[in-house]
């Protein structure tokens, strides 16, 4: 029973960690990024299984995750207010090709990050942009016209 009370507890944490970072931050990841990651992968399980490493230990991390990952997608499935907290929202970040400054920083963003991805998507220039919207997986959509 204790590997399930902390594998809950480190998934949470990952979650609280992962939302704090900003979805921007997690869309383009660097390499440093993904060596980051497998450390903290190995210091996850280190934490969770602490010295067991039966496999029904293992059975019984792998299973609580994956509980804890469906029951996060039915409840933001089934509870509407639940949703932005476990998924986030959108953020237009360029509204009629002027940039909104303050979504931008809260977002951790630059005007220069905006207008390379815009130019990834063929656009010349953010007035262009009738509005460009931060999506919850971190891309970035724009309508122009």
């Amino acid at each position: 029973m204790d590997l399930v009370f902390r594998t809950v507890f480190v998934f949470l944490l990952i979650f609280a960690v992962t939302r704090a970072v900003g979805r921007r931050e997690l869309s383009s990841m660097e390499p440093f990024d993904m060596i980051l990651l497998v450390v903290i992968g190995d210091l996850v399980q280190q934490g969770v299984t602490q010295s067991d490493y039966s496999l029904t230990g293992a059975t019984t991390v792998i299973a609580t995750l994956a509980l804890l990952t469906v029951f996060t997608a039915w409840l933001s499935f089934r509870v509407r207010r639940l949703r932005p907290a476990l998924e986030g929202e959108p953020v237009v970040i360029v509204a009629d090709g002027r940039v909104i400054e303050r979504n931008l920083h809260r977002q951790r963003m630059t005007v220069e990050d905006v207008e390379a991805e815009a130019r990834l998507q063929q656009i010349r220039s953010l007035d262009d942009v009738r509005f460009a919207v931060l999506e919850t997986n971190g891309k970035i959509s724009f309508a122009t016209g």
